[in-house]
């Protein structure tokens, strides 16, 4: 009599809040189901109220393998007024825990759940992922050289007594280029607050993972995840270069048509796309002073022009009313001046759309890992300006590093003046600086494919985490 065959093998994955770790994982999840035959629970902590609206969406699109549970909100009335963002995704996972372990119960009854994948701030799920003997894996959204500092914090925290920014001389992550302090991430920058705490309690828990899988490949940080791989030895664990994992479908947003098609109008590579993220802001003066650089600059440009962050309480004003009051924080008769030449939209655009355009030339970007990864495999050479999050390490990663994108200098106000930014412009949509780093975007783009193929090195990566998981046979109680 013929053996009855074992269920596929079910991978529970805990995000932490944002869209910038969900849309990854998400991605990752879809070739675990399409290329190994996984099965898939997204386990989704919550605060205060509902899941998002974007949440919601980007879930309810998912493939019938991919399941997805929402654990109950967690309350944050303890916190004191300001209280940064990573402290809040922390807690937000620490007190999901008993809920986690309530839905990982009710998943292990029906399925053969063989691991627990956290990102990088879920650490403390790891301890509950030993508790049902299933592997824990950390999935890390930013690159490999953020990772290779969160392995070096806990030496760097022993070793220093002042804060990173004053350091005099840059600091040598392992792997990685030199990198002034002040250029670090933005949560290990003041040592006395609760954020850098809780960065390096989660970097001391990174052991205890039985492999991290790093949002990208060996053509962009070869160096780095070599030097990631000897750490092991140090007892590191594994750690798997799966990237680039970006979602790369078009959009179904009928707010996005419109730009699409002036797109469609405009010469090839001639447009510089202008965008800082869902969360990125700029203060009214830097909003100026960028609208005036673009129309000094004289070049074809889309942007998403976001309500300055000191004009966020009238948020509601500039988005109800008509167009002209929606970018009336723009400088007068700007848009009439760049009329044809420009096109300005008031908060989202399609952008793997944009970026895969034949128009795009260019990218002026907050140096989101998610957003430079989706410039990479489109080949559209970056002017970085960094806002916040690992945004800076990004910059100096992508200029310094692999020497794929421009960065304007700040002035003595920590302001880029006009002057500057139509001087940056015009050397990447025009310049011979521009044309090397387009070249350069070009063999990137290349690498990235390379990687994703059927036998490259990022596809054979999540193939060796996969089989280690086919063959987890521990049952989970």
């Amino acid at each position: 009599m013929e053996q009855a065959q074992p269920p596929p093998a079910h991978i529970a994955i805990l995000p932490t809040p944002g869209m910038g770790h969900l849309i990854p994982l998400i991605e990752l999840a879809k070739r675990l189901v399409h290329r190994h035959c996984f099965t898939v629970t997204f386990i989704i902590p919550t605060e205060s109220g509902s899941p998002s609206k974007a949440q919601q969406s980007v879930l309810s699109g998912l493939p019938p393998s991919i399941s997805y549970i929402f654990l109950p909100p967690v309350s944050f009335d303890d916190l004191p007024e300001g209280t940064r963002i990573e402290t809040i995704i922390s807690l937000t996972a620490v007190r999901s825990l008993p809920a986690l372990r309530e839905a990982l119960a009710s998943i292990a009854k029906s399925n053969r759940l063989v691991s627990l994948v956290v990102d990088l701030f879920g650490t403390d799920a790891i301890d509950v992922a030993k508790e049902f003997n299933i592997a824990p894996y950390i999935f890390y959204p930013p690159n490999a050289m953020c990772l290779s500092l969160f392995f070096h914090l806990p030496t760097l925290d022993r070793t220093v007594s002042c804060e990173y920014r004053d350091l005099p001389e840059p600091v040598k992550i392992l792997g990685c280029i030199p990198i002034n302090g002040a250029d670090l991430l933005d949560p290990v920058q003041d040592r006395r607050n609760d954020a850098y705490k809780w960065v390096l309690h989660h970097t001391k828990k990174y052991p205890l993972a039985e492999g991290i899988m790093v949002n990208s490949f060996e053509g962009l940080e070869g160096e780095t995840m070599k030097a990631l791989r000897e750490m092991q030895q140090a007892g590191m664990p594994p750690v798997y270069a799966v990237g680039p994992l970006v979602n790369m479908e078009p959009s179904t947003n009928a707010d996005g048509a419109e730009c699409l098609k002036w797109l469609d109008e405009q010469p090839q590579g001639s447009v510089l796309y202008v965008s800082f993220g869902s969360g990125g802001t700029l203060s009214s003066k830097q909003m100026a002073e960028l609208a005036l650089g673009l129309e000094m600059s004289e070049q074809r440009f889309l942007w998403v022009a976001r309500t300055p962050s000191d004009k966020a309480a009238n948020a509601s004003y500039f988005t109800v009313h008509g167009k002209d009051e929606a970018f009336d924080f723009l400088p007068e008769g700007f848009l009439e001046r760049t009329k044809g030449r420009g096109f300005v939209l008031p908060s989202w655009a399609p952008q793997s759309q944009v970026l895969a355009h034949q128009a795009t030339g260019g990218f002026v970007t907050h140096c989101g890992w998610n957003s430079t990864l989706e410039s990479i495999v489109n080949g559209v050479p970056l002017i970085v300006w960094p806002l916040y999050a690992e945004q800076k390490m990004n910059a100096v990663l992508l200029t310094e590093g692999v020497r794929v994108a421009l960065r304007p200098k700040l002035d003595e106000d920590g302001i880029v003046d006009r002057e500057e930014v139509a001087s940056v412009v015009k050397g990447l949509m025009e310049g011979e600086q521009g044309k090397r780093v387009r070249y350069r975007m070009k063999d990137l783009k290349e690498a990235a494919a390379k990687a994703l193929s059927e036998d490259g090195s990022s596809t054979a990566a999540l193939s060796e985490v996969a089989r280690k998981w086919s063959t987890n046979t521990e049952p989970s109680p």
